[in-house]
């Protein structure tokens, strides 16, 4: 995709954490003359107050209604809960806004469909913002793997462990269980590496008391004995990593895998892609990140595109029906189902 120097302006849905640390990613990466995020909107106008004072943003409303009316805003942030996704989402889009909305996009592949059909009925951008996708490390990842550099890849083997209280991911009336939050890394991660559907899905795991799932294992089976294996947990810590296995080596995205900065060759050495610091304490590892995927919305729509070819509609309607899947056959469900 080439560069472009065109001026995107953003409106934020939601001043939570992620979205604390999108807007610090940006100024990390000295973006804001491109990326300039000129409005933010939280339920709570207090919020929004302080979140546009601290990242000096010259515009807060109070519900999102006002910055999807908004002219100025071209496209549309949204970080707020999983359960509302449907909802803000649709709003934006019937108000002609592009949009990058945090993962998982919808609680199902029900809601999901319905984004992407509405976004394509009204021309616009819509992306899933699993933010993996453009990670140096991910770049070079794949630019590896096509050359051949660990033979024909024949397995994925991915973790993601983290001790983690919050009530989004421990309460099913906020989207919560760790396939909706993290789970969702390690199944794109393998769909980056081997870009077809699986064969078979096969997942066991454990529910907690409000009935979501905290602990998964899960694995693929692909075409040509190729496979991919997971475990997710919000119980206990892990290495985090994840590593991609070859018949001439293999290759390891470093802690935190979903958006490390680090990749370790088979000869063992080390590959650096440094992050700068933010103004403001990031909330969660290696935030800075988050800018580019910013970067690479910005250049979708100064070219005019309704979606991402790194992230096209087709693969986040894989991704979620492949998490679908893992989590009916946990027995989880939700009211949104």
């Amino acid at each position: 995709m080439a560069k472009t120097d065109k001026i995107i302006k953003w409106g934020i849905a939601s001043a939570g954490l992620i979205s604390h640390d999108f807007v610090n990613a940006i100024h990390a990466f000295k973006q804001q003359d491109l990326n300039q995020v000129i409005a933010v909107a939280a339920r709570n106008f207090k919020s929004a107050e302080e979140f546009a004072q601290k990242f000096d943003i010259p515009k807060a409303y109070e519900g999102y209604e006002k910055l999807a009316q908004d002219p100025e805003v071209q496209v549309v942030y949204v970080g707020s809960i999983n359960t509302t996704h449907l909802e803000v989402v649709k709003l934006l889009l019937e108000n002609g806004k592009n949009i990058l909305c945090e993962k998982p996009l919808g609680m199902n592949v029900k809601e999901v469909k319905e984004m992407l059909d509405l976004a394509k009925s009204k021309n616009l951008f819509l992306m899933e913002a699993i933010w993996s996708r453009f990670q140096p490390a991910y770049l070079k990842l794949k630019e590896l793997i096509e050359q051949s550099e660990i033979g024909q890849v024949f397995h994925v083997q991915a973790e993601f462990g983290m001790p983690i209280q919050a009530d989004r991911v421990n309460k099913k009336v906020l989207g919560g269980g760790v396939c909706l939050d993290i789970g969702i890394y390690c199944v794109q991660l393998a769909q980056f590496v081997f870009q077809e559907r699986p064969t078979k899905v096969s997942s066991a795991g454990h529910l907690n008391a409000d009935g979501v799932d905290e602990t998964v294992c899960a694995s693929f089976m692909y075409s040509g004995n190729r496979s991919a294996s997971f475990q997710f947990t919000s119980k206990i810590k892990s290495t985090n990593e994840a590593h991609i296995y070859g018949t001439e080596g293999k290759l390891t995205l470093k802690f935190p895998f979903w958006c490390t900065d680090t990749l370790q060759l088979k000869d063992g050495s080390l590959m650096e892609f440094p992050l700068p610091s933010g103004e403001h304490e990031f909330n969660f590892p290696n935030s800075a990140g988050l800018a580019y995927e910013a970067m690479h919305v910005r250049e979708c729509l100064a070219e005019g595109l309704k979606e991402s070819p790194k992230l096209p509609h087709q693969e986040t309607l894989l991704i979620a029906e492949l998490l679908e899947t893992i989590r009916k056959e946990l027995g989880v469900s939700y009211q949104q189902d």
